[in-house]
């Protein structure tokens, strides 16, 4: 069953230079009716000001997916990982036995991301990062 949840319905959380807005409970929002769906741990709409970020910070056993829907975001890892997704592309971070980052939108625009957190299936595997672009070519038929 696909539920929906209004964009108005969202948990919301402003901290300046980070607009967030949560489909389920996440950080300062808690709505004990949303508090994951399955595997699906976090989706986050958030809205990052130019210059600004989260610094390095862990996780573990967690699959990251990161949707860049404008702007850019530069990634690095304790890991040696280091990178930039662009606007339309996906940035994977697999947590696994734990990693260090950090993600910060170094662009003279804002950066707006959908960032989803999945429960993997198997725990405990070696971190790692990759990014990649998925243009959709669309062919025209006359």
């Amino acid at each position: 069953m696909i539920k929906h949840f209004p964009f108005q319905q969202l948990g919301k959380a402003d901290h300046g230079w980070l607009k967030a807005n949560h489909h389920f409970s996440f950080a300062h929002y808690y709505n004990p009716s949303r508090m994951e769906f399955g595997v699906l741990r976090v989706i986050n709409d958030d809205w990052v000001e130019p210059g600004q970020g989260f610094p390095a910070h862990p996780h573990n056993n967690m699959e990251i997916i990161t949707f860049v829907r404008s702007g850019s975001v530069t990634h690095e890892d304790n890991k040696g990982n280091k990178g930039v997704t662009e606007n339309g592309e996906v940035q994977v971070m697999s947590a696994g036995t734990g990693i260090v980052h950090s993600e910060y939108n170094l662009s003279q625009d804002p950066l707006t991301i959908y960032q989803i957190w999945i429960e993997p299936n198997q725990r405990n595997v070696k971190p790692r990062w990759d990014s990649k672009n998925f243009l959709i070519v669309v062919k025209t038929i006359v």
